[in-house]
Parts: structure tokens; sequence; C-alpha cells
């Protein structure tokens, strides 16, 4: 598969991990993290902020492969 292809593929699955991710978060964090002190709060929000790279990092490595060579 060509890198420009593996980038479409890649970039349509980013956006709907994202999709689905933020309204998840969002509804934790009202739910469950509103209720902590503010210390706690602002690092949880940071890794929730953070947290959604590490699942998407593996797809973000095969988006830049580079193309195989046809031989």
């Amino acid at each position: 598969m060509r890198r420009r292809t593996r980038s479409l593929l890649g970039t349509i699955a980013m956006i709907a991990f994202v999709i689905v991710y933020a309204p998840l978060a969002m509804a934790l964090a009202d739910s469950r993290i509103a209720e902590t002190p503010a210390v706690i709060q602002s690092v949880l929000y940071a890794i929730l902020g953070i947290a959604w790279i590490i699942p998407l990092m593996p797809l973000i490595r095969w988006m830049e492969r580079p193309d195989s060579d046809p031989a």
C-alpha cells in the first residue's frame, strides 16, 4: 500500500477515534473529575488531554512508513 493511501486511511481512522474519544473524555470529566480537588483536576485533565496519543501512535507509525519497493 502506498504511503498516500495509508495517510488517507489513517486520517479517517484518527478522526473517527477522536469523535468517539472526545465525548467519552468529556463525560468522564463532567461526572467524576468535577468532584475532586483542583490540583487533582488539573492532573486528570492533562492526562485526558494526552491519553488519546497512546492508542494512536501505532497508527501514526504505520501511516509514516516508507513505500516498499515492488521488486
